[in-house]
Order: structure tokens, then sequence, then C-alpha cells
């Protein structure tokens, strides 16, 4: 049995208290801050800040922005992992590099590579406004700096959970006479769920609270373009700092409820992990059950 070091209790006890104080100044203390200024005049001059028109259209557009871009950024991901994961061929390399281009690219920077694209300045931008179809400083600009900016979240939780699960299934399966389909809906989704639905819910959080790109594509038109990160800026440029941080209340509560969702599936990983056999038998499909 290997030796076990462990450090004194008094380093312990201090390594502790100093990672409680740090998270309790970078962490706790801003989130209640935020509640706290939130709820300074009372609930209801928070709700009446929340009601007004611009407010409302802010969260439906933040909303809108989420239920466009995490179900296309989850068929591109499925896409792009089943690619990397479970075939060879020329130029994968450089498909994981372009997947991991956004963490590299500051989001002000893609904003701005898109007014250059899409602008009206652009052969693009104003072959599209010729068209009626206006990019820049309305919705369409507004998504595509988004999915630039998210679209990793999937592919790269999957990649790594369909790696480790191999290729050995779906051969199976495909000898058995599953087509693609069958194979990607009975066979190899039910082993990486919990990795799906981690990437959904990093995609989606991301979506909800991306600034950089959508600030420099979206116009700041008040009642238009503004989602709510850029609604709380003008808001608190204007010194109006209830309405300002009722709605950072409002994204800050959709970000603990991300994590709490965080919280449970890494809780199932970590219990497949313990039991891999057990889950993978109650959880897929057996091969022979597959049609021939």
């Amino acid at each position: 049995m290997p030796l076990m070091l462990q450090d004194p209790p008094l380093i312990r006890r201090a390594l502790i208290a100093g990672a409680l104080l740090v998270l309790g100044i970078l962490l706790v203390v801003p989130l209640a801050a935020v509640f706290t200024e939130a709820l300074r005049l009372g609930l209801g001059t928070a709700l009446t800040a929340l009601t007004e028109p611009d407010a409302l259209h802010a969260i439906l557009l933040t909303v809108l922005m989420a239920a466009i871009c995490v179900p296309l950024n989850l068929v591109f991901g499925l896409a792009a992992s089943w690619a990397v994961a479970k075939h060879d061929f020329w130029g994968k390399s450089l498909l994981v590099t372009l997947i991991d281009l956004p963490f590299s690219v500051s989001p002000v920077i893609a904003g701005l590579m898109l007014v250059m694209v899409f602008g009206l300045h652009s052969f693009l931008g104003g072959l599209l406004e010729g068209w009626g179809l206006q990019v820049i400083f309305a919705l369409p600009g507004m998504v595509l700096a988004t999915l630039f900016i998210t679209f990793p979240f999937v592919a790269r939780e999957l990649i790594p959970a369909m790696q480790a699960t191999g290729r050995e299934e779906e051969q199976a399966a495909y000898l058995l006479g599953a087509n693609g389909w069958q194979i990607l809906w009975r066979v190899t989704l039910p082993n990486v769920r919990w990795a799906l639905l981690y990437g959904v819910l990093l995609c989606n959080a991301r979506a909800m609270g991306e600034f950089g790109a959508v600030s420099v594509v979206s116009g700041h038109i008040r009642g238009e373009t503004n989602t709510i990160p850029l609604q709380v800026e003008i808001l608190y440029n204007e010194y109006n700092f209830v309405a300002a941080f009722a709605l950072a209340a409002v994204l800050t509560l959709l970000a603990l409820l991300t994590l709490s969702a965080k919280s449970v599936i890494e809780w199932q990983v970590r219990r497949q992990r313990a039991h891999p056999e057990a889950e993978r038998l109650t959880n897929r499909v057996p091969l022979h059950q597959l049609p021939r």
C-alpha cells in the first residue's frame, strides 16, 4: 500500500481558510452586492424595473439568442465531434484547430471581423442590403457573433467523451446492419449524453451572457438590439442603478441555475465512472436489438 503523505493540520486549515477567503471576496461578496443593490428600494421597485418595455425586450431577445444559437451549436458540435472522434481524414488537425479558434480570439475582434465582412461598406454587406437583409446592427449579426463565440463549447465536451468510448461499439452495430442514424441515436449518444448536456449548458450560459462581440455588431439600439448585458451597461451609465442591478440579478439567477445543473451533471458523471459497466448496460440499447 503506497505511503500517503499529508500536510500538517495547521497548513491544511490555513490553505482552506485562504481558499474560502478568496472565494468570498471574488464570488460571494459581488453576488451579494448585486442582489442588495437590486433590492435597495424594495422588491416592488425591482419588479417595476424588470417590467419596463426595454427591459422586457432585452430579456426576450437574450432568450431568443440562446434559443437560436444553442440548437445550431448542438448540431455542429455533434457533427464535428463525430467526425473527429470516430473517423480519420485529411485535415482533421486543422478542424480541431478551427474549433478552438474562438477561445484565442477576443470577442471584440470577432465582432469587428463581422463588421468588416457584413458591414454596409463591404461587398457582401452591400449585396445583402440590396436584397433587403440587414446583418450588422440587426438580429442576424448578433446571432452570427454569438455563434462564433459559443460554437466550441459543445464540440470540446463531446470530442474527449467520444474518443474515450472508442469505435468498437459503432463498428459492431454497423456489422449488425444498423445505419448511421441508428448508430448515432442508439449507440453513440447514450454513451456521451452527460458530456452533451454539459456542453449545452456551457454554450447556453455563454450565449446569454456574451457582451463583447454582440456589443460591436448590435448598434446598442434601445428596445431593438439590446440584450440583457447591453441593457445593463446602458442603465448603469445612466446612473439607473436599481434597474441595472435588477437585470444583472436576472442574469445572476440564470448563472446560478446553470451551476446547479452543472453540479448535477458532474455528480452523474462521477457516478457513471464509479460504476461504468452497470451504467452502460442500463442506458445503452443492446447491439443484438439493432435491426439487421
